[in-house]
């Protein structure tokens, strides 16, 4: 009954929290690439450069990035999430690596995300709409800077893939670890955020180790 029960209730949830529609949406800074879950319409996300990084006011969900950031081998990922509103219910933002096919359905990638109540998940994106848990499911900790009232938080994700072994943290802190064999860790770096939510993207930052 409970695994039948369990897309019911995902399903009746997206009923109730559609995409918002965003005014002035559906253009990119210069070099930025993105994609929509399930194709859905980029004119309502507003993507726009703000100091080194970038502001996104979403209706769907968006990975974005620039084909120059490109990562193999041993290397460290980082960037700085800043949600400056309350979603209806928790959304999610952070980093994604690994990623291949990113502009059409084989699109896979391994993605870390951080939401206002204070847990996080990695998974992975396998090809077009299909996703693999990493993490059983959302955890929680206390490395996570959960949204005040007004539904603001600031969080720095960072991942390390070093010596056969990718490792999560959350603001200088540890929170997950697996091994790279199982993950997609060689490929195109960038960022995932949510539908409905506004967050500021700090600059990324791509280092060789």
């Amino acid at each position: 009954m409970l695994l039948w029960l369990g897309p019911a209730v995902r399903a009746f949830a997206q009923e109730r929290d559609p995409d918002v529609k965003i005014a002035g949406g559906g253009a990119l800074p210069t070099g930025w690439h993105a994609r929509t879950d399930k194709n859905r319409t980029l004119s309502d996300a507003k993507i726009t450069t703000m100091g080194s990084g970038m502001h996104v006011t979403l209706g769907p969900a968006v990975v974005l990035w620039r084909d120059r950031d490109k990562a193999t081998g041993n290397y460290h990922v980082v960037a700085t999430f800043t949600q400056t509103k309350n979603p209806r219910h928790p959304e999610a933002y952070g980093l994604f690596i690994g990623g291949r096919h990113l502009a059409d359905a084989q699109n896979r990638y391994t993605y870390f995300l951080v939401r206002g109540d204070g847990k996080f998940l990695v998974k992975r994106r396998v090809a077009g709409d299909s996703t693999a848990v990493v993490t059983p499911d959302w955890t929680e900790s206390d490395a996570v800077v959960k949204a005040d009232s007004a539904g603001q938080a600031t969080n720095e994700l960072s991942i390390l893939v070093r010596g056969g072994k990718v490792t999560f943290q959350v603001n200088g802190k540890e929170v997950y670890s697996a091994p790279a064999a199982g993950l997609d860790t060689r490929g195109i770096v960038g960022y995932r955020v949510n539908h409905n939510l506004d967050v500021h993207l700090s600059a990324l930052g791509i280092h060789k180790l």
